[in-house]
């Protein structure tokens, strides 16, 4: 069996590689003791040889869980050969990475990506005189465009073969003599070199693996000291210096470009983008934009078609007729037509309307657009606790919290990485797209719709800085936050292959719900609502209010009361949503097609107007949905992210204060000015306002990294 390791930067194009080597051969699992995602699957046309794409990262620093994964990886696991994947457009920034693999003591084959890029802006790299330079082979290639692939992954097989190793990067005649003098003070002859550099860093956990003598340590510690006072600058900056210097005469003649200090075309579109004043605004009318396409033309249209005429006509009329004439009982068929189709038909309605927003989505995040985002971003964020890499996992939210909670594994600090998998659920993810569009036609028709829909959006931001800013001001989360630091990759038209694929694969999530836990819980739903205890005793029931649906549903509405949606329709819809968000959608479905004579219009529209008497009740319900504790797939995972029951216990606990408090007072609120009604919950509400002020301006703790991860 031959292990090829592919490594690289984050934005190098190395996923991309993956699925192209690999095809449908994956395994997505764990690197063994942390949360770090690992891929790894065989080779197209060969089950011999795995390829192993190990995590995105910048150099082999152990700063971040990337890094440890990827280092340990390396230097303990040994693969046969490692493809490292450079982003030819930016690469004096992306051999840094590439000198420190090359200490290894593994094969390695440089796979330049992006060759198209580098062509469109008149580059040029001599990448036989290149590989020269480097001692291994270099290639030229474009992943995206499926070119060049396959004579790098040859050239690594051959080289496995060959087992024929580089030759590492050199430094000044100073740091070359320090490190050969701590290479001959370590009890290790494989990759010796690598930990003479790392033991000349200073770096902590080599010397917790090595075990060294104090006399050993109190040796290089005595050379690493004398060449910092010669040089005056700390062992770790005279590395990273000596590296660029590496990079930059590796590069002398062999790179050229014909411009120096011309913009780009990224440069010049980042001077608008990025902007201090611009950036932000910007961004909102983009997503403005996105859900106006999205909610009040092209995906209204396949949506009303979808509704009106696929599952209304087709699916609920075709089967009502074809069980009639089989004489199929009224049970069976209200089972099947009112409590199946009607309640997996609701949600399956706005699968139009998602698809044309993760297209959008897929195609800002494909062509760099996103990244920026996240850039301007963390300029906000870290005013508030949070740092640009929590924004990344409210990004991933927007397609489904599930990896959005998990995406928060690539946040060092604890505290920060805590605080974002609690909150970043409240971003509207897929699931809660058709709860949102539901409510946004219902409250204002599609001509208003779409804005109500990307103020959620908004909303979601802003709800998420505030809770972040309540957090940080207790001492379980205060403390500086992580820095961020990210590479931004240069703006490029998006493969439309790339686009529809992650499209599909987000669309194709929502599906496979709806085909297996939406199916269960429509049949549960319809039998709650048609079962219960009439006159006669257990049974069927003609009056949906003696059913087992609305007897539950009554006993817990009175806590929603002061929310404006304390009947028991609204909660049991409310209480469905803890499965799956959008079961919501499906029980309001499975309500108004069961239950006509109870005043619920078979049109959804209507029927939400029946549950909620007033639009402050509605957005009320709404904005509940949107902030309270998550899906159970979702808290799943954040208890297992947490890995820690108090922890998670708080989070859910947090989730749903706020998710209250927060409807709490926009209805209240809302009613109070609207209709002049004050009362004792009005009072309530004002006090909730005033204590997460106070919150927000209160001084912060002052505690230690220590102290806050306990």
């Amino acid at each position: 069996m031959i292990r090829i390791a592919l490594a690289g930067n984050p934005n190098s194009g190395k996923t991309t590689l993956f699925n192209v080597l690999t095809g449908s051969n994956q395994y997505v699992g764990n690197w063994p003791g942390v949360t770090v995602e690992k891929k790894e699957g065989c080779l197209k046309g060969n089950k011999e040889i795995v390829i192993q794409d190990l995590p995105g990262i910048y150099s082999l620093s152990p700063y971040t869980p990337e890094e440890v994964v990827t280092r340990t990886y390396l230097i303990h696991e040994k693969p046969n050969a490692i493809l490292n994947i450079v982003d030819a457009s930016s690469l004096e920034r992306n051999l840094y990475l590439t000198s420190q693999l090359l200490e290894l003591d593994i094969p390695v084959v440089v796979a330049l990506n992006m060759m198209d890029v580098v062509e469109k802006q008149n580059e040029r790299i001599d990448l036989q005189e290149l590989s020269k330079r480097l001692g291994c082979p270099v290639f030229g290639m474009s992943a995206a465009n499926n070119d060049g692939i396959e004579a790098a992954s040859k050239a690594v097989v051959r080289l496995v073969l060959e087992n024929k190793k580089p030759i590492p990067s050199t430094f000044s005649e100073e740091v070359e003599s320090a490190l050969d003098q701590i290479e001959q003070l370590l009890p290790i002859q494989e990759q010796a070199r690598w930990y003479a550099i790392k033991a000349f860093e200073n770096d902590e956990k080599v010397f917790a693996e090595l075990s060294l003598e104090d006399s050993v340590r109190g040796q290089i510690s005595k050379i690493r000291e004398q060449l910092e006072t010669k040089l005056d600058d700390d062992s770790e900056s005279i590395i990273t210096d000596g590296r660029y210097n590496w990079v930059a005469k590796i590069l002398r003649g062999v790179y050229e470009k014909p411009y120096k200090h011309a913009m780009t075309t990224s440069d010049k579109i980042d001077h608008f983008v990025t902007n201090r004043w611009l950036a932000l605004p910007l961004f909102v009318i983009i997503m403005g934009l996105v859900y106006y396409l999205a909610l009040s033309t092209v995906g209204t249209y396949m949506t009303d078609w979808v509704n009106d005429v696929f599952i209304a006509q087709w699916c609920q009329g075709g089967m009502r007729a074809f069980l009639e004439s089989v004489h199929a009982s009224d049970q069976v068929i209200s089972l099947v037509v009112d409590g199946i189709i009607g309640g997996i038909g609701a949600p399956l309605g706005f699968v139009p309307q998602m698809a044309m927003i993760f297209l959008c989505l897929s195609f800002l995040e494909d062509c760099g657009y996103m990244s920026r985002i996240a850039f301007i971003m963390d300029r906000i964020f870290r005013r508030f606790g949070l740092s640009g890499k929590s924004f990344i996992s409210f990004m991933v939210s927007t397609g489904c919290g599930v990896p959005g909670i998990m995406s928060a594994r690539t946040i060092k600090d604890e505290r920060d990485r805590r605080m974002t998998m609690i909150v970043t659920t409240s971003m509207p993810c897929g699931a809660k797209l058709p709860v949102i569009s539901l409510f946004a036609g219902a409250i204002f028709g599609n001509d208003g719709g779409w804005w109500i829909a990307w103020a959620t959006y908004v909303f979601g931001i802003i709800a998420i800085i505030l809770s972040a800013l309540v957090l940080k001001h207790t001492k379980m989360f205060a403390g500086e936050s992580s820095p961020f630091i990210m590479e931004l990759p240069a703006y490029h038209l998006p493969k439309m292959k790339n686009v529809l694929r992650q499209t599909w694969q987000r669309c194709w999530h929502f599906l496979k719900k709806a085909g297996t836990i939406l199916f269960v819980c429509c049949v549960i739903t319809w039998a709650l609502v048609s079962y219960g205890f009439g006159p006669d005793g257990f049974g069927l029931v003609q009056e949906v209010d003696q059913s087992l649906l609305a007897a539950i549903g009554s006993f817990i509405a009175p806590i929603f009361t002061p929310l404006g949606w304390g009947n028991w329709q609204a909660t049991a819809a409310g209480l469905s949503g803890f499965v799956a968000k959008e079961q919501i959608v499906s029980t309001i479905g499975v309500l108004a097609n069961v239950a006509d004579d109870t005043g619920l219009d078979p049109q959804l529209w209507q029927a939400v107007g029946v549950m909620f008497p007033s639009a402050a009740a509605a957005m009320s319900f709404l904005l509940f949905n949107l902030l309270d504790a998550p899906c159970l797939g979702a808290i799943s995972t954040l208890a297992k992210e947490m890995n820690s029951h108090k922890w998670t216990a708080f989070a859910i606990g947090w989730q749903m204060f706020y998710a209250y408090s927060i409807s709490l007072v926009v209805y209240q609120l809302w009613t109070w000015f609207a209709t002049g009604m004050f009362g004792l919950w009005t009072i309530i509400a004002i006090g909730v306002v005033t204590f997460y002020l106070f919150m927000i301006v209160k001084p912060m703790n002052k505690v230690s990294p220590k102290q806050a991860t306990k």
